[in-house]
């Protein structure tokens, strides 16, 4: 056992190509074979200490799990489970979280099991039982993640930087969201974030995505030590951070202003996978530099014209996508796309095909809306969908009615060209700033006629923390400008929180402010 546990103590601080070397050497040498053998006759014989850590020496060094001494080890391993203590508990289930689910592994997975349900509460080391965790996985029954998760918070005053790091990724393996100990985890985390690996970064965030865990504090946290150590990481791996924050909705906004200048400096990096990921992440969040736009998207134009002999039609229809939704036309990518589509030509996946179609009719949307030609109508057709409106939707109903005086004042559920839908439409006179009734100006187009539309959307529609809207929804805004209306943008969970009164003033405040009355344009208009 103990040259066993010391070759591995060795093996582990090597790096993964010396692993691969060492490891051949190893698995060669004829004591090794002698080694295995030996404990292969003597496993009966062994001390419970000496015999889970051969067992996790073994497997940690790439002894294959088929083989008769790592199954012959297992199942000594189950003959034995009573008379294993708390330590050798531990090391028992950090072995078998890496393992292959198989016949003896799910065996003694079962037995430890019943046995951490009858030995919880006698389990004082935060450690030990995080290695629990790992081990029993997301199969575990709900009572017992329930007990784990008392059992963590009786030690949480002892929880240590290292222990809430490993804590984090535990309860991810098991896929328990326990806000207390998330909570205690994410501020040791965040004290110690400078001490943070790269890899860690991105485990606490893909973590994070698991349990739908959202810690705007946590993460603003390591974006800012990640932009404070820009110069350290390479471009690769800074997208990897971004793509991860994707995931979550959160815009670490003065890292993607540093990362931008990276790729317009030195745009070479950019192989097909990586913009695709970078199309992705600006897309998603709605992200446009602050300066250098129009240099930024060339850039990007650039790489994918470069891109287009080898790229797929589905990834070839992702990227038309990602860049049209930012207000940007790639006309070479388009017109291939486009010519594709006209002669059915595009193979897409079957799996996909709804979400193919979607993204195709979007392209084709901002192929006309986005284009520098189009003029904004006189009039717009539209059409009620029904009177009746959502349940949340109802107050905004009722806060309208008592603000404007009748639900003549206003249209609910109203369906627009190209698919767009929107909440609430009211009419203003923007010279006298009065609300109008919907009859007095239908079907008469008039220049003073002030079109407001509310959009009342998830707290999922805009980048996490923020007002800022992500993609899809600033695109649609971005259209709804172009069809002559004027978008309040308003996130409905925390509207839904207001009380009556304050529903009603913060509507006023949205309708007779002073945006109301300018037109904004669309964020990223001068591009073709």
């Amino acid at each position: 056992t103990n040259c066993l546990t010391t070759t591995w103590r060795l093996f582990k601080n090597l790096s993964e190509e010396q692993q691969r070397y060492e490891k051949q050497l190893i698995f060669e040498h004829p004591a090794f074979a002698k080694l295995c053998q030996q404990l292969l006759r003597d496993a009966r014989r062994m001390t419970r200490g000496d015999l889970v850590f051969s067992l996790h020496a073994v497997v940690h060094l790439g002894v294959p799990q088929n083989t008769l001494l790592v199954q012959t080890l297992l199942r000594v391993c189950q003959e034995r489970l009573n008379q294993l203590d708390n330590r050798c508990i531990s090391v028992l289930a950090t072995t078998m979280a890496g393992m292959d689910k198989d016949k003896n592994v799910s065996a003694l997975q079962a037995g430890l099991q019943l046995l951490v349900e009858q030995r919880i509460s006698s389990i004082r080391d935060i450690f030990v039982l995080q290695n629990l965790m790992k081990c029993l996985g997301k199969d575990a029954p709900f009572f017992l993640k329930k007990k784990l998760e008392v059992a963590v918070l009786r030690e949480i005053d002892g929880l240590t930087y290292p222990n809430a790091l490993r804590m984090f990724l535990a309860l991810a393996t098991m896929n328990y969201c326990s806000l207390p100990i998330l909570n205690a985890c994410s501020k040791k985390i965040q004290e110690n974030v400078h001490d943070v690996p790269f890899r860690q970064l991105i485990l606490i965030l893909e973590a994070c995505h698991t349990l739908q865990y959202r810690n705007v504090k946590l993460f603003s946290a390591l974006a800012d030590y990640v932009n404070s150590t820009a110069y350290l990481w390479d471009k690769r791996q800074m997208i990897l951070f971004l793509s991860a924050c994707e995931t979550l909705g959160f815009q670490p906004k003065e890292l993607l202003d540093i990362f931008t200048e990276k790729v317009t400096e030195d745009p070479e990096f950019l192989n097909l996978k990586n913009l695709l990921i970078v199309l992705r992440v600006c897309s998603r969040l709605n992200y446009v530099p602050r300066v250098q736009k129009h240099l930024f998207f060339e850039t990007l134009h650039s790489c994918l014209n470069k891109c287009l002999p080898q790229i797929s039609d589905t990834e070839l229809l992702k990227a038309v996508y990602s860049l049209s939704i930012l207000g940007y036309l790639p006309h070479h990518a388009l017109d291939v796309l486009l010519q594709k589509d006209s002669k059915d030509e595009l193979t897409l996946s079957d799996d996909l095909k709804e979400q193919n179609t979607m993204m195709l009719r979007c392209v084709k949307t901002c192929m006309e809306l986005d284009s520098p030609s189009f003029t904004k109508p006189a009039f717009v057709l539209t059409e009620n969908l029904s009177s009746l409106v959502s349940l949340n939707l109802r107050k905004a109903q009722e806060a309208l009615i008592e603000l404007l005086g009748g639900e003549n004042m206003f249209r609910q559920n109203v369906q627009l060209p190209y698919k767009y839908h929107i909440d609430f439409e009211i009419r203003m006179d923007s010279d006298t700033k009065k609300v109008l009734p919907i009859a007095a100006t239908d079907d008469h187009p008039d220049s003073r006629v002030q079109r407001l539309a509310f959009l009342f959307a998830p707290m999922s529609s805009f980048c996490l923390g923020t007002t800022h809207p992500q993609g899809k929804l600033a695109m649609k805004k971005r259209h709804l400008n172009k069809l002559g209306y004027h978008v309040i943008l308003i996130q409905n969970k925390k509207f839904q929180e207001m009380t009556n009164e304050d529903a009603v003033e913060f509507l006023k405040g949205k309708i007779y402010s002073e945006d109301a009355f300018s037109f904004p344009e669309a964020t990223m208009q001068d591009n073709n």
